[in-house]
């Protein structure tokens, strides 16, 4: 049996990590400033994290959600309180694909209505509700394809505005940054304005944290950024550091009643080590904190480069739209510099989603491998 060829592959073999660093099966060290999409929080193979996860497994990994599971309790409590959500309720499950589905059907249950406002580029999964709401016509089948989703563009008020006058809305969901869609930052007064048309219209309002949130952006989740609270709150990558796990924060308001969602694996005993050890680094090693100085750090090294319209960022979540496809950049960082980096559906942005534990010697590696490429007559500009 052969692989079902979905994905476009770098020809690397990664046999061992840790830090901000990976190495190949060549003995090839390269630096990961990418984190297999944001999943890599507290760096590769963090001592403390492998401890727990090892020391959970030796004891007992899995039985499912018929019996108590006291390390998800812990999970939650701890959650709650560095997140600033300590009032709300956690369901866990094992994607941020699930997380949304999770999401977009509790909203429907607790309003009773059908139809959902989501924004022009998102990305929110690939399963049945989640890839509904994601504005890429490619990766919807026709079993997908349905009206209950409303695309509005991103950061138009007065189009969401009107969304919710011609429509009997049950949610809106938006991340908390745009991530695939390069780095795309929503505006303060429009995630207010979401915030407040929700409570006007009796509409649950999701925000998609999979990506932006626990902790990348310097708080904990992006939406803070605006001193709003959202109703439900999806997470997933970064909560397990490479272990697959996702989370849904609840509202209070939201109630709960047995049944109504469920899972196999979700919470399981190595998801909540794996979750409970970012935690615990994230708070011990003041990560929030590096990302602020660290992504400052960066932006200030790259601001003035002549080949770049735009930097787009909050903490270590960037997106660098350069004047040109950005392909031929990516590719001489990896393959001149040994450097990983992204790329995005807009095809000039390259997105840079470091560990949180990044140096600054270590950016410093790409800014000086930027800058050469940048000067050299190797790129066309």
């Amino acid at each position: 049996m052969k692989l079902f060829d979905v994905y476009p592959l770098f020809d690397l073999n990664f046999v061992k990590a840790e830090g901000s660093y990976v190495w190949t099966d060549k003995n090839e060290k390269y630096l990961d400033l990418y984190g297999g999409h944001a999943v890599i929080s507290i760096g590769h193979s963090h001592p403390f994290y492998v401890n727990k996860v090892t020391e959970q497994l030796q004891n007992i990994g899995f039985y499912s959600n018929s019996v108590k599971i006291p390390i998800q309790e812990e999970v939650a409590a701890l959650l709650g309180k560095i997140s600033g959500y300590n009032d709300y309720n956690f369901f866990m499950c094992n994607s941020g694909a699930e997380a949304n589905e999770n999401a977009i059907k509790l909203a429907s249950f607790h309003t009773g209505r059908k139809k959902n406002i989501c924004f022009t580029k998102a990305f929110h999964g690939r399963t049945a509700a989640a890839v509904a709401a994601t504005d890429n016509k490619s990766i919807i089948a026709p079993v997908n394809e349905t009206d209950n989703f409303i695309f509005v563009p991103f950061n138009n008020t007065t189009l969401l505005e009107e969304a919710f006058a011609n429509n009997e809305i049950s949610s809106v969901i938006i991340e908390g940054i745009q991530g695939v869609a390069g780095v795309q930052i929503p505006e303060v007064s429009f995630l207010q304005k979401i915030r407040s048309l929700c409570d006007k219209n009796e509409a649950v309002f999701i925000c998609d944290e999979i990506q932006s949130g626990y902790g990348r952006t310097g708080k904990f989740f992006a939406h803070q950024h605006a001193n709003i609270k959202a109703d439900i709150i999806t997470v997933a990558k970064g909560m397990g550091n490479g272990f697959p796990v996702g989370g849904v924060l609840i509202s209070p308001e939201i109630k709960a009643k047995h049944g109504l969602l469920g899972t196999t694996f979700g919470g399981n005993y190595l998801a909540c080590a794996a979750s409970k050890a970012v935690l615990e680094v994230l708070a011990s090693e003041n990560l929030m904190q590096n990302a602020i100085e660290a992504g400052d750090y960066l932006f200030e090294q790259l601001k003035d480069d002549e080949n770049i319209a735009e930097i787009r960022y909050q903490g270590l979540m960037f997106g660098i739209e350069l004047k040109t496809p950005c392909a031929p950049f990516r590719n001489q960082l990896l393959q001149d510099f040994k450097i990983l980096t992204g790329n995005a559906s807009c095809p000039n942005t390259l997105r840079i989603l470091p560990a949180l534990t990044i140096t600054k010697a270590e950016l410093d590696l790409f800014i000086k491998a930027f800058k050469t490429i940048s000067q050299s007559k190797l790129v066309t500009i």
